[in-house]
């Protein structure tokens, strides 16, 4: 089986609008959560998001008028992807464009721009809506702009798996080069559903945090015994995967192997997860074996960590289950405490955060970890970012539907 390494990263977040900046804000555990700006709640709607700040996608873009056609997710995208190929090195031209793929998750595209376009429709009549509307919101324009404006012409295909959509890109991306059909992926998720629906709709369903109003940087907080939600963010996170032997070729920097992954399902129940966590622990055990990991391998995990009550109970004691007493000695962290849950795009930043803890050996803490929950009883890594040398780690995520991905990178 070919080895598949990461040579690239890229990320546009609540933190911050390029690696650097995201990274050095997690360590610092910078919050990125604040007043919703990006659209004007109504009485009784939740007011707190992790909106990414002071972006400009048009540097990105070949044209400004490419750039103010597409929406939100797609400017992440395209941005996140250009980056981590510029941090890759990794030129695409007419020699090698056919062998450079891209799937990229997203899990519910531009939610927003339909529902303004919806009330044009019902409002001024069908001929004042944008024949942009349905390239504008569909989901898999992601990938489908970030080739066009890449030249990347191997494998393109979105993941809609909800919260686990970019963690099943990379996996996918993986397999698409060990199967031989692409020699690099650029892979990730990316996000914007900042919209009245999305806010009502989880807001229904009481997923978000509906407390902390005057005090937003508090809401998200994961593993905490007063969690009551998650905070909806946004944004992208994108890695570079290639064969090994064409990133030696070539002179890559690795930064790390892809060694494995572990995919399952519930089939419990739609929104809650399976008891115990039984099935994130299932693809937990499956990301160890197919990587040639022992448990007492993983140092550190980045944890699906939502704050909301049922997650963080269960994948805590999917851990337990997987790991047995090597459990306590893991660092686990929750990056989402920063930057909010960014639904198809939060498996994608978190593996940017997970390969740059194993390439600095530095661990980004879980902030407003302040009175944990007694029943969450593992290192949540509280309040400050942990120096620790990192042989192998995990990053989970877990989504509606009851869909879980696990993925294991080591140095």
């Amino acid at each position: 089986m070919k080895k598949i390494v990461v040579t690239g990263l890229g990320i546009v977040s609540p933190i911050g609008n390029n690696l650097e900046q995201c990274w050095q804000n997690a360590l610092n555990g910078v919050n990125g959560i604040g007043r919703v700006t990006l659209l004007d709640p109504p009485e009784n709607c939740v007011t707190i998001a992790g909106e990414v700040k002071n972006f400009d996608p048009v540097p990105f873009f070949q044209t400004e008028k490419e750039a103010r056609r597409n929406q939100r997710f797609v400017h992440f995208a395209v941005a996140a992807s250009k980056m981590a190929l510029e941090h890759a090195n990794l030129k695409i031209d007419n020699e090698n464009a056919n062998d450079v793929g891209v799937i990229v998750g997203v899990g519910i595209g531009a939610l927003s721009y339909l529902e303004d376009q919806s009330f044009i429709a019902k409002t001024k009549g069908v001929k004042r809506v944008s024949p942009f509307l349905i390239p504008g919101f569909i989901p898999n324009m992601a990938a489908g702009v970030v080739s066009i404006e890449t030249g990347a012409k191997g494998p393109n295909v979105c993941t809609s798996t909800a919260c686990s959509s970019a963690g099943h890109a990379i996996a996918d991306a993986m397999m698409y080069i060990q199967t031989g059909r692409a020699k690099a992926m650029i892979c990730g998720g990316a996000e914007s559903a900042m919209g009245l629906v999305a806010f009502a709709g989880f807001g229904q369903m009481k997923a978000l945090c509906n407390k902390y109003e005057n005090e937003p940087h508090k809401a998200s907080r994961p593993f905490d015994k007063d969690r009551c939600g998650f905070v909806i963010g946004e944004g992208a996170g994108i890695l570079i995967l290639e064969d090994y032997e064409h990133a030696i070729a070539r002179g890559a920097n690795i930064l790390c192997e892809l060694s494995g992954f572990g995919a399952s399902g519930d089939s419990y129940h739609f929104t809650s997860p399976a008891p115990e966590g039984e099935g994130g622990a299932r693809a937990m055990a499956q990301a160890l074996s197919t990587s040639g990991l022992k448990p007492e391998d993983v140092d550190y995990i980045n944890a699906h960590g939502t704050s909301t009550e049922l997650n963080d109970l269960c994948e805590t004691y999917a851990i337990k289950t997987v790991f047995g007493n090597h459990a306590k000695n893991i660092n686990i962290s929750s990056t989402k405490s920063m930057t909010g849950h960014l639904l198809g795009a939060a498996g994608g930043i978190e593996a940017v955060f997970t390969v740059k803890a194993i390439q600095e050996g530095i661990i980004p803490p879980t902030m407003n970890l302040d009175t944990p929950d007694p029943q969450c009883d593992l290192n949540y890594t509280p309040h400050k970012a942990v120096k620790r040398p990192i042989r192998a780690a995990l990053s989970n995520s877990f989504g509606f539907g009851g869909t879980n991905i696990s993925l294991a990178f080591k140095k």
